[in-house]
């Protein structure tokens, strides 16, 4: 069975699958995470203190829902739409980052929220 976490953001809780990579396992080790993420474009990001370095599967290019963690900026991610570097309407990180997992349903509220805001990240 997969972990699941619940992150709490912009007054809701959204749910996602965890995978089983290495980053994957540093960031479930890390929790329970209060995050300050800023927005760029329809990425959410910030410092979540994970030195990870960059896997065999980092890739820039993303989907909606999936989360990552960027290891040139020690970012979680969460990505949710186009950003400012995507050239199809879908998600693109500025640089490489080593996928986590996907969260499960609908994240289409997250366009509505602040540009900065806080979030919070807990193993279920």
């Amino acid at each position: 069975m997969a972990d699941r976490v619940r992150i709490k953001i912009g007054g809701k809780s959204i749910y996602a699958e965890i995978n089983s990579s290495q980053t994957a396992r540093l960031f479930l080790k890390s929790l329970p995470l209060k995050l300050s993420l800023g927005r760029w474009g329809d990425e959410y990001y910030g410092n979540c203190g994970i030195n990870a370095s960059r896997e065999e599967d980092a890739r820039a290019d993303m989907e909606v829902g999936e989360l990552a963690i960027w290891p040139d900026g020690s970012s979680f991610c969460i990505f949710f739409g186009p950003t400012p570097a995507s050239t199809n309407g879908k998600p693109k990180a500025i640089s490489p980052v080593n996928p986590i997992g996907k969260i499960e349903g609908d994240v289409s509220f997250l366009k509505e929220l602040p540009h900065s805001l806080n979030a919070e990240i807990e193993k279920l």
